[in-house]
């Protein structure tokens, strides 16, 4: 495989729509970030992205009926054609970072990768290296948008010999991966409805919700929110980690193989007042097998992360709300209990710490944050010393929908931000209803034992796509 070479680069502006006209853009016009957004500068953007068939009229055609409905997507969520801002603050000192709404534009990257082939993606178990190389804004913290007038949002639409890997990298400074594929749906549908017509002629026409652009404050949160810094750099400072290199490998799961890990699951737990989820039986499942892989010592002390949406959970913030809003939950043991006491043991202690979730305390954390403001590493990484596995995304994230108009997608991948030993991704599997996926980064030496093992393997679906 070649070296993937950049062929263009665009500054995209919003195009709007009879739904969503942009106001004037002025400079003052600015969307100050809540507590869930401005902890999040710390970590590198969001980057996942979606491997779509070769256009039947070329890729020519393609990047271009990309680029013009990328325009109208933006049209709707116009904030993303902003630019993160920092303001001193004279009274109290400190500094504040908004979101202004300048409309200067998302970057729209143009990319080929010659010799690489849709089978060279799907095909390994290990993710190939080239992959992170279709991302743009690689390396980004969320923090140095502001610092160097960065755009918050771009694109990258890279040629391979018979398809078109289509990634986005979006700041998580301004919005989670909720709001991320809200976008990526927004855009996708209008591609698709557009077909040979004029974008813009459909653009107010599409069924994806508009987002809702206001943002969420617990009450009594100053806004905007001052933060106790000189400047934005120095809310890393000297800090910016250094983690060992990671391997990673995607897994499918049929939805047979996830109903069977459920019903063992349940089974182990007979008599618990609750039911362990399918998701959990899957997240359990993982679990010990990462312990079996890691070689850890039995009274190794061992922690799992999951990330819990809070829309829903909030009465004032439904499921279009356009920001960050997710907060974490753990789950402890050793791992000679995850081991020895089976797969619904394991299952039930992340049931236990999902029911255990209270939006009351976590809405006071929130309100808590500005006195005393903390920033988040990836998400591994957070347990320091500590063996610890952290999940996030969704299977219920319309991955496979993104129809942009000629195909619906072959997989999807993510990019190298936020990759840490530990780190995993969970999507819809792309094999119907209930199957689901999971993309896991190790140490390489601990991700070579986890394809050699035969008890988890047995539960793979697939290696291939």
């Amino acid at each position: 495989m070649e070296d993937v070479r950049i062929v263009s680069r665009r500054m995209i502006r919003p195009e709007p729509t009879s739904t969503r006209r942009p106001p004037e853009l002025e400079p003052e016009t600015v969307i100050h970030l809540t507590p869930w957004d401005l902890q999040m500068v710390t970590v590198e953007h969001i980057q996942k992205g979606i491997l779509l068939p070769k256009h039947p009229q070329g890729h020519s055609h393609a990047v271009e009926r990309l680029a013009s409905s990328f325009a109208l997507a933006l049209g709707r969520f116009y904030p993303f054609a902003g630019r993160l801002t920092v303001e001193e603050l004279q009274q109290d000192g400190g500094i504040a970072m908004s979101l202004r709404c300048s409309g200067e534009g998302a970057e729209f990257v143009h990319a080929v990768a010659p010799g690489v082939t849709v089978a060279d993606i799907t095909s390994p178990v290990y993710v190939p290296p080239v992959v992170w190389s279709f991302f743009p804004l690689d390396g980004v913290l969320g923090l140095d948008a502001a610092v160097a007038s960065l755009p918050v949002l771009a694109v990258q639409a890279t040629e391979l010999d018979d398809g078109v890997f289509l990634a986005m990298s979006l700041n998580h400074g301004v919005a989670d991966g909720t709001t991320f594929w809200h976008f990526f749906n927004t855009w996708s549908e209008i591609s698709r409805r557009s077909g040979n017509h004029d974008a813009a002629a459909i653009g107010c026409e599409i069924a994806s919700p508009l987002p809702l652009l206001q943002r969420w404050f617990p009450e009594g949160c100053p806004i905007p929110i001052p933060l106790p810094f000189d400047k934005p750099e120095d809310i890393v400072g000297d800090q910016r980690a250094k983690y060992p290199s990671v391997q990673e490998c995607f897994f499918r799961f049929s939805a047979e193989s996830v109903k069977e890990l459920k019903a063992k699951a349940n089974a182990e737990m007979a008599g618990a007042p609750a039911t362990i989820s399918s998701l959990q039986a899957l997240f359990a499942h993982m679990w010990r097998a990462v312990c079996r892989a890691r070689r850890l010592a039995r009274d190794q002390d061992v922690t799992y992360i999951i990330l819990v949406g809070c829309r829903g959970r909030l009465e004032s913030m439904p499921s279009a709300y356009m920001g960050n809003a997710v907060s974490l939950i753990m789950a402890r043991s050793t791992a000679g209990e995850i081991l020895d006491k089976g797969l619904g043991w394991a299952g039930w202690l992340l049931n236990r710490a999902v029911a255990s979730f209270n939006m009351a305390s976590a809405t006071a954390e929130t309100a808590s944050w500005p006195r005393n403001p903390g920033f988040v590493r990836p998400l591994a990484s957070v347990l320091d010393g500590q063996p610890k596995l952290s999940t996030g995304s969704s299977p219920r994230f319309d991955i496979y929908g993104n129809d942009f108009g000629w195909g619906s997608p072959v997989t999807v991948r993510s990019g190298s931000a936020n990759k840490v030993d530990g780190k995993m991704t969970v999507y819809e599997g792309g094999e119907g209803a209930g199957s689901m996926a999971l993309e896991v980064c190790l140490a390489p030496e601990a991700l070579a034992r986890l394809v050699a093992d035969q008890e988890f393997m047995d539960v793979v679906s697939s290696t291939k796509e």
